[in-house]
């Protein structure tokens, strides 16, 4: 097999980095002898700490410059969250690979050790997601939300310190980390829809680099990918991005897929939800088919409202 040294573009969190470790300890484990190195690229995410991300504008805020360095061919593969991911990719890119996802669920860590439904009337809950905030106010009005930006250490160093409550993260990023026990509860999709793509990892090739697309090919896992497929083809219907209201899940099981959507206003009193499933093979069809639905339900006018 023809092989050749590999260069990875990844963010310099600790979360970033530990998946483009994974990534290169696993190529070195397929591809015997071959040198892969990370390189750190700091994106217009990292640089804006201070900032909600949805008053930024959340596209592609973690991967521009990445995407740049991919392009210009400064690195060969690039290592996303594919929550991250905007809709739109620049056309000489693409996702190559979706390796096999992680826990998709929201996790709830809390001070005192409360689950959700046991806070205390008034609770402060940090999290800078428009998703997860929405959902949560549908949940409890009594909730008091906060601003919560920064990487994973530094907003579970927050709680610590006594500035929320309790704070909401994605149990993948948690468990990928080693911080499992850290978790007070996974917080079910059926009060939190978890976003499009949490918990799953994506590389990103150049579409005419055909030696390392074949060099990362066995990484791809097939039913990981086809729901993924399926919640950015809703996301898509929908035109939202990661920093908007809205929610998209798919699990896959015996060769069907369901895909649960939703689109939430900011306040949570309006929610907009459905299920569809199908053939597997059918993911993306099914992701659209159900975006549209959700926009005929009226999510377009919570959509609309949002971007005025």
């Amino acid at each position: 097999m023809i092989s050749k040294n590999i260069i990875i573009g990844s963010r310099g969190s600790q979360l970033a980095l530990w998946q483009a470790n994974w990534v290169k300890s696993e190529l070195e484990r397929i591809h015997r002898g071959i040198e892969v190195v990370i390189k750190v690229i700091t994106t217009s995410g990292d640089k804006i700490q201070d900032v909600p991300l949805a008053k930024i504008g959340g596209k592609g805020l973690f991967v521009k410059e990445i995407e740049e360095a991919l392009l210009s061919k400064e690195v060969d593969i690039a290592v996303h969250s594919m929550k991250d991911v905007p809709m739109m990719l620049p056309e000489e890119l693409h996702i190559s690979v979706i390796t096999k996802r992680e826990n998709p669920l929201d996790a709830l860590i809390s001070k005192n050790g409360e689950k959700l439904a046991d806070l205390p009337i008034g609770s402060f809950i940090g999290t800078s997601s428009l998703r997860r905030s929405s959902q949560l106010l549908k949940y409890r009005s009594d909730f008091k939300i906060g601003a919560l930006r920064g990487n994973v250490d530094t907003r579970l160093k927050k709680l610590e310190d006594g500035k929320y409550d309790a704070i909401l993260l994605a149990t993948a990023g948690l468990n990928r980390l080693g911080w499992t026990n850290k978790i007070t509860e996974e917080v079910s999709h059926d009060i939190l829809l978890p976003a499009m793509g949490q918990g799953a990892l994506g590389i990103e090739t150049h579409r005419d680099d055909f030696i390392a697309q074949g060099m990362i090919s066995s990484l791809d896992d097939k039913l990981s990918h086809s729901a993924v497929n399926a919640e950015r083809a809703m996301v898509g219907a929908l035109d939202g991005g990661c920093q908007v209201p809205i929610g998209s899940y798919a699990t896959v099981d015996n060769n069907l897929i369901t895909l649960r959507g939703l689109v939430a206003s900011l306040d949570g009193k309006k929610i907009y939800k459905h299920i569809k499933t199908g053939p597997v093979d059918d993911a993306i069809n099914i992701g659209h088919a159900l975006g549209v639905q959700l926009l005929s339900m009226g999510a377009d006018k919570v959509l609309k409202s949002l971007s005025l």
